[in-house]
């Protein structure tokens, strides 16, 4: 009985010092509820229970705090245009514009085709 009292001793020492540690190094963003120097006072002044409070409550995971990259945030995209971000009206616009450049390129490709030098032979493959 002794020694399962040591054992969670120490392993409650442990997780203090961790807790501890952990309230302490995370920067200010990543603290919820109060501030960083209050959660380092919460889990020094009630080891054990202060360390759970800052696990369950206090600490903000990585994940929430994730920046999107440019190409991944949809805000960032509507804005790409220049100026306020569009609406539908202005999406179709730009595609219609896409088309009409299409087209005029597919023009562009045939003339270039049919104003082959004739003196060079016929072409193969076609």
């Amino acid at each position: 009985m002794a020694r399962l009292l040591v054992i969670l001793a120490v392993a409650a020492v442990i997780f203090w010092v961790f807790s501890v540690v952990d309230a302490a190094v995370q920067p200010p963003a990543r603290h919820r509820g109060v501030g960083k120097p209050v959660w380092v006072v919460i889990t020094i002044v009630f080891p054990v229970v202060g360390g759970v409070l800052w696990f369950a409550v206090g600490r903000v995971s990585a994940r929430s705090l994730r920046v999107t990259a440019p190409d991944d945030d949809p805000e960032f995209l509507r804005g790409l245009g220049g100026g306020p971000a569009r609406g539908s009206h202005g999406d179709r616009r730009v595609i219609d514009d896409q088309d009409e450049r299409i087209r005029q390129l597919e023009q562009e490709l045939a003339r270039l085709d049919d104003d082959d030098d004739p003196s060079a032979g016929p072409r193969r493959g076609h």
